[in-house]
């Protein structure tokens, strides 16, 4: 037989036409089946690869800080106009807050009518809750004016290091403000920041071809360890997750999409690489850098894409916010506890503000659950022992949510501001990508208005 051969992105935005067995998602595919398969007959090999999943994902860690200090900094010390940046923050937060509190109603809504944990009638005392006082102990220490003062890094140089994301984010703005300010005498900066982004992107790309065999190990850890069969006990409270997310997806963020003027299932056909990666490593953050190049290939403004994807990371959590509702109820529900409307809502309440002083923090949906618990004192934390053992499975549906969210998000935002390319947006979503302008034709533009302003002066001395 001959080599099956399709038209695939070639990760700048070209096409070519590849054999099937080389592109990164078909690979990822087969890895995942086969993680999972090694995983569920061999349990034991499954665990031992553990480091292979954790090594991709910290590969991938390694470089999200540049990624976006340099397309924010570069980004902004590009601009025309300093005033845009406050404008896009604000639109972002708006959209961020309508669409992260929706979610939040959603799987309230979900949880009232399906009822997944009613009827189980389980004693709070009888759970062992050693697993969970981490989670619950953590959760304490959060406040939102700790999480406010923890965006400002010890020193500049250590956000990159520490690799915060908010962190390097403040860190990437204050930079390009100033080189910005400081043109054209800063212009060596610039192009030299420019260059290096070159060489970053080159980076991601060439470490996405070690991503088949971080999400082979994921999955076969994930299979291996806690076993397909412990789904069984709890597999409505599951089974109602996932397909919550995906009403959530395919309606409410197909809906939104619809009225920006794109299709939200081929922005997920446009995304599918970034995806499966997200599935098998159950980490949106090892996507992160790829998602923000190829929201810049689909139209997306540099300055934007920069802005929004890194403070949705922390600010923009669809999927964890419909899985703390529902999950809340559910051990309500679970432990025979009746929750009146006023504690739903305060539940809600809790749930936006607790939401936000957890972001970033490791095992984020868990901790935000624990936090949001720990002020509703109707239902018991110990409860979250019910679901600890199924929480790894109901980590993926949450982190690809909270991606395709953020990428909706990202593209709602710029044509908000205006900052949207419709034909490239229309192409990518076509299945043929645009080559983004080469970074000369770029750096000529950039000197275009300074040339002319020197020009100007020497013209009236």
């Amino acid at each position: 037989m001959g080599s099956i051969s399709i038209a695939a992105d070639d990760g700048m935005g070209g096409r070519k036409r590849v054999p099937l067995y080389r592109q990164l998602y078909f690979q990822v595919v087969v890895a995942i089946l086969l993680g999972a398969l090694l995983g569920h007959f061999y349990p034991d090999a499954g665990e031992a690869l553990k480091p292979l999943g954790d090594g991709f994902i910290k590969l991938v860690k390694m470089i999200i800080a540049p990624v976006i200090f340099l397309t924010v900094a570069t980004g902004i010390a590009s601009m025309k106009d300093m005033s845009s940046i406050g404008s896009v923050a604000a639109k972002a937060f708006i959209y961020f807050l309508t669409f992260s509190t929706l979610a939040l109603i959603v799987g309230l809504a979900v949880a009232n009518i399906v009822q997944p944990g009613a009827g189980l009638n389980i004693d709070p005392a009888a759970l062992d809750t050693t697993a969970v006082a981490t989670y619950a102990h953590t959760a304490e220490e959060q406040s939102l004016a700790g999480f406010l003062l923890n965006i400002i890094p010890t020193t500049l140089f250590s956000a990159m290091t520490d690799g915060e994301i908010l962190q390097v984010l403040l860190v990437a703005i204050l930079s390009g403000v100033a080189i910005f300010t400081t043109r054209p005498k800063s212009d060596l900066v610039l192009d030299l920041l420019t260059s290096f982004s070159e060489v970053i992107f080159k980076l991601v790309h060439m470490l996405m071809k070690f991503a088949p065999i971080g999400a082979f190990g994921a999955i076969a850890f994930t299979i291996g360890k806690f076993g397909i069969g412990s789904l069984a006990s709890l597999a409505t409270l599951v089974a109602t997750f996932y397909l919550t997310s995906l009403l959530f997806v395919v309606v409410v963020l197909g809906l939104v999409a619809r009225f920006t003027g794109f299709s939200i299932f081929a922005l997920i056909r446009y995304l599918r690489e970034e995806l499966l990666l997200v599935l098998g490593t159950s980490s949106s953050e090892a996507a992160l850098p790829s998602l923000m190049e190829k929201l810049e290939v689909a139209g997306c403004r540099k300055t934007v894409v920069g802005l929004v994807v890194p403070t949705g990371y922390s600010f923009n959590l669809d999927g964890t916010n419909i899985y703390m509702t529902l999950a809340a109820l559910f051990i309500a529900q679970a432990t025979g506890i009746h929750l009146s409307l006023g504690e739903q809502l305060a539940l809600v309440l809790v749930a936006m503000i607790s939401s936000k002083g957890a972001a970033g923090v490791t095992g984020a949906g868990f901790v935000i659950l624990a936090a949001t618990l720990s002020v509703v004192p109707s239902v018991p934390v110990a409860g979250m022992a019910l679901i600890l053992g199924i929480d790894r499975f109901m980590s993926e549906c949450r982190a690809l949510t909270n991606f395709i969210g953020n990428a909706v998000a990202t593209i709602v935002v710029a044509k908000w501001e205006k900052a949207l390319d419709t034909d490239r947006l229309a192409a990518a979503m076509a299945g043929t990508p645009m080559a983004l302008p080469s970074e000369d034709s770029e750096r000529h533009e950039r000197s275009r208005p300074h040339s002319l302003a020197m020009n100007k002066a020497g013209e009236s001395a």
